[in-house]
């Protein structure tokens, strides 16, 4: 490839479950050891208010960061922590899952440092195999750390340069954050395709407010998401543009944009479904996934103003002949809150839908009709950047 130029309906009973401490690199195999003490080895405890979904889906994949130790923790339906990797002080983790690499099961995940941080690679025996960063000078971006199925990693990094937005009303020389999409050669680190934000998006397109000062990067953009679309094309999401744009995976050029100022589609909703008061799908979303037949499922955090008034989980229908996106299913945050950042939908295997409310400390599973299977909780102050539902088998 050449280089182309993220309070409705009450609680159940809730049962308090603790957890085990686990050593870095090993799994626990007991459960049950009391909840963890906030000191740097122990994991969170975790609440479930919802009890269920004992549906063969795998385990739960987090990253908590926040008043107890940070780093990747696998844990099961009941609570029962399978591993935990406890960080250094000062450093978190982001977007930890299962993935293939070279046709074998991994653990991947961000984690952050002083150096702006490394997409890391575990064997299935949590052993460090390899070690991705950002190509060409950028510093890697946390939002994601994706394996295609040819085995190259898309990662996504940011850069801070001037731009002239006098047509926009601004400064002639304000600073601000363009958003870059690089797959890397994992074995070498090398780009084997850029993508620039700034070179395909104009800023008129953001719903950011410009700052007070030239001075005070405006972070116009702000994208968190590259995905593969069925097709093998990118999907690419900006949460301050309230877009997600299809792109060509050869030649970087934008095939149709949802959602933004300059949508591609005109938006409806199916019945019983609502669009937010601005009449968008979703607004400072995150997590655009495709699941097949034109269709793709979004976490849509609603967290600028008087939008809807909670989160959720959307699913949309894509007509590429008429060009009409409609909203065919929602499923909305089970405490009726607003995530204010952060935040992905999974559908699992089975087809059930497994939401992470982002900077709200819950995570979800709804069944393929809506219904609440799981909820859980973190204690307050807790967040996981996104949490998935996955089958894991580790080695001996």
């Amino acid at each position: 490839m050449g280089l182309a130029s993220h309070q409705r309906g009450g609680r159940l009973a809730a049962i308090a479950i603790g957890v085990v401490v686990c050593a870095a690199a090993t799994s626990c195999a007991s459960g049950g050891a009391g909840p963890g003490n906030g000191s740097t080895n122990g994991a969170p405890p975790i609440t479930i208010l919802t009890r269920g979904a004992d549906n063969g889906n795998g385990d739960i994949f987090i990253a908590p960061e926040g008043g107890y130790a940070n780093g990747p923790e696998i844990l099961t339906t009941t609570g029962h922590v399978v591993w935990f990797h406890p960080l250094p002080n000062g450093e978190a983790a982001t977007d930890f899952r299962t993935q293939t690499y070279l046709g074998q099961p991994v653990l991947t995940w961000f984690q952050s440092g002083s150096s702006g941080g490394t997409d890391e690679i575990y064997n299935d025996r949590y052993q460090p195999i390899a070690t991705v960063r950002a190509a060409n000078g950028y510093m890697t971006n946390f939002h994601e750390f994706l394996i295609t199925p040819w085995n190259t990693a898309l990662i996504l990094a940011e850069t801070t340069t001037t731009a002239n937005l006098t047509s926009i009303g601004g400064p002639s020389d304000q600073q601000v954050i363009d958003g870059i999409v690089q797959e890397i050669d994992i074995k070498t680190g090398q780009a084997l395709f850029q993508w620039d934000s700034a070179d395909h998006v104009p800023y008129r397109d953001s719903q950011a407010p410009l700052p007070g000062s030239a001075y005070m990067p405006w972070d116009w953009f702000h994208i968190n998401a590259v995905h593969l679309d069925t097709d093998g094309n990118l999907l690419i999401d900006a949460r301050n543009t309230w877009t997600t744009y299809k792109v060509n995976i050869h030649t970087g050029q934008i095939i149709w944009e949802l959602g933004g100022k300059q949508s591609s589609f005109t938006l409806k909703a199916a019945p019983g479904q609502v669009l937010d008061r601005d009449g968008e799908i979703f607004a400072w979303q995150h997590d655009p996934e495709p699941i097949g037949g034109g269709k793709y499922t979004f976490f849509d955090d609603e967290s600028g103003g008087d939008l809807l008034g909670y989160s959720r989980a959307v699913e949309v229908r894509l007509d590429l002949q008429t060009h009409v996106a409609t909203l065919i299913r929602s499923d909305d945050q089970p405490e009726g809150l607003v995530a204010g950042a952060m935040g992905n939908a999974q559908t699992t295997r089975n087809g059930d839908l497994f939401v992470g409310w982002g900077a709200l400390p819950y995570i979800s599973e709804f069944s393929p009709s809506g219904k609440l299977l799981f909820n859980a909780e973190l204690p307050a102050g807790i967040s996981t950047y996104r949490a998935y539902r996955l089958p894991w088998h580790p080695g001996s």
